[in-house]
């Protein structure tokens, strides 16, 4: 026994030390403060009673949201530097270019303007906490993840911890039973999703030898997959896992559900962030690892796309509750966005980037007017209870007028252009037939938002008599009037955004 035990104390000066990855911590600066303020948002809030007053959360979620945008603003300029240009940041499992430092200001928005809206609502409904503020930040730090991951691994890591974080925001109304269910009806499709999801990693893994991204593009790119079949059933797969993240219709039965139960802010936050981080997943996988089989890839995207737009509309026209009615409408935006998911091209690559950062601010704003109109519980939240809301709160109706136009791409607001550029992404690839789609889908919407407008104006002032006033807190009003300004200024001038979408297309980005 003790010849053994020395022979092996001898050993151990013999002994390799693990390998560990080189981290560029300057480069993930902006997810390392949204993580980390997470964690001290959350740390604070435990051991310092005066923390968690109301206010104080949401003005640090705000606080750390900015210092992220801040800090990303030195890497968008070290990857746009020509002798420098994108870097692996994490041994080659996180790339950093300008796709990366878009999707993340992005998610940061978001952030921003879901913590402004939450922050009256919370003191409406008697839920101050500051863990909403924490799963918020949680959920952002999970989408920019996905939108930086050069891994399949990574990318699920980066689902997991957003869809987690927006489970638990979904069902956190206490005093709603809808709430509640609205959150296990989303567990439950999620898991199902996140299962499909990490089979197709493991097909692709089979098929090409790796789950990195750049080694999979390399290999596809200069030998044939050793099982075509594994590889496309792995492609499958994982278009699966994404198609329900995304509300792809036949995948998006969870949707209208967990809009109408979740709360308001919650729902407004989930729409932008959780798409955004979805879609820049999809260009990652697909558009860069993938590249080479989009020709497989690509008619399925296709059908997506066409269905999504076609059945989203129709289900949309017949809704009479507004937050549904905005969550098939969300339906509808995300196979306009799979257009150019399609169209497997820089120009579609740009459109789909233009359409997701415009989409954001539209959509907060639209279910902030929801947040604020439904009172309190969200139970004044059917098409009723907007009758005549321009007699009430004339500016009000006529913000959600804006947005509302704005979903329908009505000339001089972003949508216009959202949509112009993604059907003329469709055109340059030869896909007329999805573009007829999509115009003739833009019309049947407009329909659903058609009627709200007309409820909200063409009503008996007298018939809303006695409902109560909207009051319309500062934090909202920001929100409110931060969407506005991006809605008509990328309405009236496309070209401040599109020349930064336009150095924002994602690159394989290789480990020195």
């Amino acid at each position: 026994m003790i010849p053994v035990l020395a022979s092996v104390l001898a050993q151990v000066g013999d002994v390799v030390p693990i390998a560990t990855p080189e981290v560029e911590w300057s480069a993930i600066l902006p997810l390392v403060i949204l993580a980390a303020g997470a964690i001290v948002l959350l740390t604070l809030g435990s051991l310092v009673p005066s923390f968690d007053q109301p206010g104080v959360p949401a003005a640090a979620t705000v606080a750390i949201a900015l210092a992220s945008i801040i800090a990303a603003v030195p890497v968008w300029q070290r990857v746009q530097d020509p002798d420098r240009g994108p870097i692996s940041a994490v041994g080659g499992a996180i790339g950093i270019d300008g796709f990366t430092v878009f999707v993340t200001v992005l998610i940061a928005l978001a952030v921003i303007l879901g913590a402004l809206l939450l922050d009256d609502y919370l003191r409406r409904e008697d839920l101050d906490g500051v863990e909403w503020y924490v799963l918020v930040l949680l959920a952002g730090v999970g989408a920019v993840i996905m939108g930086s991951a050069n891994d399949l691994i990574v990318v699920f890591l980066g689902l997991e911890a957003l869809s987690i974080a927006v489970y638990v925001l979904v069902a956190m109304h206490r005093t709603r039973v809808e709430s509640q269910e609205a959150g296990f009806k989303y567990f439950i499709t999620g898991a199902f999703s996140s299962a499909f999801f990490l089979y197709g990693i493991a097909l692709v893994y089979g098929a090409t030898g790796s789950t990195n991204l750049v080694a999979i593009a390399d290999r596809l790119a200069t030998t044939l997959a050793l099982d075509d079949a594994l590889l496309l059933v792995g492609m499958g797969l994982l278009l699966v896992g994404f198609a329900f993240k995304i509300s792809a219709v036949p995948f998006q039965a969870w949707t209208p559900d967990a809009y109408q139960g979740a709360p308001t802010p919650i729902t407004a936050y989930m729409a932008g962030a959780v798409k955004v981080g979805a879609f820049a997943a999809i260009f990652r996988v697909f558009y860069l690892g993938l590249g080479q089989y989009a020709v497989d890839w690509q008619p399925i995207v296709y059908a997506l796309a066409a269905v999504t737009m076609v059945v989203g509309s129709f289900l949309a026209v017949v809704q009479t509750d507004v937050k549904r009615m905005l969550a098939y409408s969300s339906i509808i935006h995300g196979g306009f966005i799979l257009i150019g998911v399609q169209a497997a091209t820089e120009a579609g690559v740009q459109a789909s980037l233009f359409y997701l950062a415009t989409y954001v601010f539209v959509v907060a704003g639209s279910f902030g007017v929801v947040t604020l109109v439904a009172g309190p519980g969200d139970a004044a939240t059917s098409l009723e209870d907007f009758r005549g809301l321009s007699a009430r709160r004339p500016v009000l109706a006529l913000v959600f007028t804006l947005f509302l136009l704005a979903q329908a791409g009505v000339p001089l607001t972003s949508g216009f252009f959202a949509k112009f550029y993604v059907i003329a992404a469709a055109v340059s690839v030869s896909s007329y037939w999805l573009a007829l789609v999509a115009m003739l889908a833009s019309v049947v919407a407009a329909a659903l938002y058609l009627r709200i407008i007309v409820a909200m104006y063409l009503a008996d002032a007298d018939d809303t008599a006695d409902r109560p006033r909207i009051r319309i807190p500062v934090t909202a009003g920001i929100a409110l009037a931060a969407a506005v300004v991006v809605t008509l200024g990328a309405g009236v001038l496309p070209g401040l955004l599109t020349e930064v979408v336009g150095d924002a297309v994602p690159v394989l980005v290789a480990q020195p």
